[in-house]
């Protein structure tokens, strides 16, 4: 569960808990010490995580659900949202989209190994990916 804690903790933080606690309508230091996993108390209810996650944008609620489900050898499958593109846009997307993985790898690898932050970021474009290529798979379905 480790994985899990500390990815749910950086978004946590990456929101800037101040701001993420006064959305929700929680005690900022309440909610940042449930979400440490470095804190004594760090024990979250099922309610505020549910919170937590009703008030972090997508791309951070999909990271956090993708490292739990991770835990027990699950991966998310996302339901993409309406095709607003049409296929070529969404192909162009995802095109863009695979550069990204393949720039953070190519980074990731200049010293010769690849650091946890590293692979957080690898990992957050590898799920950008997959979104892109559910979102030309609905483009192309659209298409009469």
């Amino acid at each position: 569960m480790e994985d899990f804690e500390w990815t749910l903790h950086r978004e946590v933080k990456g929101e800037g808990g101040t701001a993420l606690a006064k959305r929700m309508g929680v005690n900022e230091t309440r909610l940042l010490d449930c979400a440490n996993p470095n804190r004594e108390n760090h024990r979250m209810s099922l309610e505020l995580f549910g919170q937590i996650l009703t008030h972090l944008p997508d791309d951070s609620r999909r990271r956090v659900l993708r490292a739990l489900l991770a835990e027990f050898n699950y991966d998310l499958v996302v339901r993409p949202e309406a095709a607003k593109a049409n296929p070529m846009q969404a192909l162009l997307d995802l095109v863009a989209e695979s550069a990204d993985v393949t720039r953070s790898v190519h980074d990731a690898l200049e010293d010769g190994r690849i650091t946890s932050s590293e692979k957080f970021t690898i990992r957050r474009e590898i799920g950008e990916v997959r979104h892109a290529l559910d979102v030309l798979e609905q483009s192309v379905g659209k298409v009469a």
